[in-house]
């Protein structure tokens, strides 16, 4: 009877170490970080907020010395959306890109019902997101040049970023897709911006004329600002186009490199074709000031 205890007994500590060691490799997979073999690391945490969250892919045979890192933030008026957008974007950047590692970024949402998150909340986000990136350059294997992009809001943040908070030089180039560039006049372009700035940055421009300014990424450029590219279309009824023509004279007046194109008979997103046509144009640019 002793005997059958103890066997019992290891049976089940035997059992128990199994189950043990089976969760902890479940729960906590090791990626392979090898620079030989691609890599994808998604929902990687650069905070503690559930919004604070990457997905990562790096392509084999990368290197410290010539991976190249694209960053893109999502759209979704500071509201709404989600990382996942890059899915669409990712293989027609792909097909213009060698050597090239990705990063999409999740950032948290302001909530216009309960006032959560209101701006800077997403700026600061940015921010610590590409400082993880930065800490994990040489653990990914991928270089220190990163080209920030993102469209509608996620444009507004990629450039604000670059032009504001961009003090160590880290991002070489920014590229926006129709995006907002000063708050200010953006306030009076429709009854919905006017709704959603006064809840997003707690007033109108007479009550808050700081708050506009500092999240307006025209009034950061200078002679040294990052090479930008910026698209638009003239049919875009979300954003106007004048969004663009503003920053577009912003960045002639200080003699900065960039690539700008107004897109006819397009709105608020194009077509594939015209997405595909102008991510061509956008790495011919960037292969011009990165190389």
């Amino acid at each position: 009877m002793v005997r059958s205890s103890v066997l019992r007994f290891a049976g089940s500590l035997f059992l128990g170490i199994f189950i043990l060691f089976s969760c902890v490799e479940k729960d906590d997979p090791q990626p392979n970080l090898n620079p030989e073999v691609a890599a994808e690391l998604l929902n990687t945490a650069y905070g503690t907020n559930a919004r604070q969250v990457m997905d990562v892919f790096l392509p084999a045979n990368r290197s410290t010395g010539s991976t190249k890192v694209f960053v893109w933030i999502h759209g979704g008026g500071w509201v709404d959306g989600t990382k996942d957008e890059f899915v669409q974007f990712k293989p027609w950047l792909e097909a213009v890109q060698d050597d090239y590692a990705y990063v999409a970024v999740n950032y948290r949402l302001f909530n216009i019902s309960t006032g959560a998150n209101k701006f800077p909340s997403q700026e600061e986000d940015i921010k610590n997101a590409i400082a993880y990136i930065q800490s994990q350059l040489s653990t990914w294997d991928v270089s220190d040049e990163i080209i920030l992009a993102g469209g509608s809001a996620g444009g507004h943040l990629a450039l604000l970023h670059s032009y504001k908070n961009n003090q160590n030089g880290l991002v070489k180039a920014v590229v926006a897709f129709f995006p907002p560039t000063e708050l200010v006049s953006f306030y009076g372009f429709s009854l919905f911006t006017q709704l959603l700035l006064d809840n997003l940055l707690g007033g109108n421009p007479n009550a808050k004329p700081a708050i506009y300014a500092d999240s307006s990424p025209v009034g950061f450029i200078t002679p040294n600002s990052v090479p930008t590219v910026f698209f638009h279309g003239n049919l875009d009824t979300v954003i106007p186009i004048s969004q663009s023509e503003i920053i577009q004279d912003a960045l002639v007046a200080k003699n900065v490199p960039h690539l700008v194109e107004f897109i006819q008979g397009q709105g608020h997103g194009f077509t594939t074709e015209t997405y595909q046509n102008l991510i061509g144009k956008t790495q011919v640019f960037l292969n011009g000031v990165l190389d």
